[in-house]
């Protein structure tokens, strides 16, 4: 983890102040996030964006809980880059970083057009923290599995926490 990442981390998690659900989200997010990253191979650079886009992939929320009294994820997209755009500037992270950064935020609800190994991985991830918090059923797994997963690491991680053999607790 850098130094700009972890100042990231600390500056969303006073952003999300009494939130901890959320905190917790985007924290599980970036973790799975960067183990599938370095399992996948990426270069340093597009590393550090997946990164820096699954801390602040949600940070839309509030201003469309605000906006639209709604959380979804085309609000999130539209919502989310401008305050992304200011937290990455304010640290001073490169204009091209938050360019990438910016647009896998307005697109991490989006599922088709996928343009690089970051956009598919933080979907990935994403999709791991969001079925285990939403307790889905087998149908919404495997579902999943077949329209978004496409990395190995990606496809091990959810087969370990939803193994297709076993029957899902409840």
């Amino acid at each position: 983890m850098t130094q700009k990442t972890a100042q990231l981390i600390d500056a969303m998690i006073v952003y999300d102040r009494g939130d901890p659900k959320r905190i917790q989200h985007f924290l599980k997010v970036y973790a799975l996030a960067q183990a599938i990253g370095r399992l996948e191979g990426l270069p340093e650079e597009v590393q550090e964006i997946l990164g820096l886009a699954a801390v602040v992939h949600d940070v839309g929320i509030r201003n469309s809980l605000m906006k639209y009294q709604s959380s979804a994820g085309s609000y999130q997209e539209i919502e989310g880059p401008p305050v992304a755009r200011e937290m990455l500037t304010r640290l001073e992270i490169s204009p091209e970083t938050v360019e990438r950064v910016c647009y896998l935020v307005s697109r991490h609800h989006t599922y088709t057009e996928i343009d690089g190994l970051d956009y598919q991985i933080l979907v990935e991830a994403d999709f791991l923290v969001n079925l285990y918090e939403e307790n889905a059923g087998k149908e919404a797994v495997a579902a999943a599995r077949e329209r978004i997963f496409c990395t190995r690491s990606g496809r091990r991680f959810l087969d370990s926490q939803f193994p297709p053999d076993l029957e899902q607790p409840r």
